[in-house]
């Protein structure tokens, strides 16, 4: 039962089976007096399998305030379900500003748990998970998509974001250049019977997915590896203190930096930073 019968209900729908929604999703839908939805026309396809009749009302980032504006009235006192294309709505989908209005206003806010994407592309990467860091979407133009890499390039936690089908290949080719010995896994149809997750370094994924690009279509789950690599080699550059310090002495800071790249292996960012502030202690 739900404890009360007005609000905002955020409902997961099916990423793919819609034999993974759940009886208390499909309840609150068919008790709702309203749904929110991103697309009515997807949405209807998922609520005539479910044999329910109900009035879609079309939520996207541009008509979002105008939503909240027609509706204030009907949130007080109607029971709307608020439903994503698939999966666990607000997740890089529409939404935010609706439930913080009804923050704000003191309206009731209920979750209906269920599938989202993330956590299945998760468990088959096969990476550790005891922390992992989501990033969203990644960007649309090279700009954007080589400060996106460079973000998630030094975590020590494993990364995970989503990536449309034509922005697949530039992205792996950018991952290529940027993280070339980190782990990739890339998940597509997620709980559909043609269901699949490919695993392996950027220039093994290039090698797969360009022999396929032509069929791939939709949206993607890639999981990134953490760099295992940040906190030996801070060790590393501290067991080279000594070291570090006496060449400061005979030469420039960037001829250190290259002396201690290649000695070490460790990254010139990485050497630049901790050799910049050996200089000025």
């Amino acid at each position: 039962m739900d404890k009360t019968d007005s609000g905002i209900f955020i409902v997961a729908t099916p990423i793919g089976n819609l034999d993974d929604i759940s009886n208390r999703a499909i309840e609150t839908i068919k008790n709702s007096d309203y749904v929110i939805c991103e697309n009515p026309k997807h949405s209807l396809k998922l609520l005539n399998k479910l044999g329910i009749k109900k009035k879609l009302i079309p939520l996207h980032d541009y008509n979002e305030s105008n939503v909240i504006n027609r509706m204030s009235n009907q949130l007080l006192n109607k029971k709307i379900a608020l439903i994503s294309d698939a999966g666990s709505p607000l997740i890089s989908d529409p939404g935010f500003k609706l439930v913080q209005y009804c923050i704000e206003n003191n309206i009731n806010i209920s979750s209906i748990p269920g599938a989202c994407s993330i956590i299945p592309a998760l468990q088959l990467s096969g990476m550790a998970l005891n922390e992992f860091y989501f990033a969203g979407f990644f960007p649309k133009n090279k700009k954007g998509g080589l400060s996106f890499i460079d973000k998630i390039k030094n975590l020590n936690k494993t990364s995970v974001f989503f990536v449309s089908s034509h922005k697949l290949k530039d992205c792996l080719i950018l991952m290529e250049t940027e993280l070339s010995l980190r782990k990739i896994s890339i998940s597509k149809e997620l709980t559909k019977i043609n269901e699949n997750t490919y695993r392996g370094f950027s220039h093994e994924l290039l090698i797969k997915i360009q022999k396929k690009l032509e069929n791939l279509k939709g949206e993607f789950v890639v999981v990134v590896e953490a760099d295992k690599s940040t906190k030996i080699r801070t060790i590393d550059l501290e067991k080279y203190n000594n070291e570090i310090i006496k060449l400061l002495l005979k030469f420039s800071l960037t001829d250190v930096v290259e002396i201690v790249h290649k000695l070490t292996g460790i990254t010139k960012n990485k050497v630049y930073k901790w050799v910049l502030k050996q200089k000025k202690h």
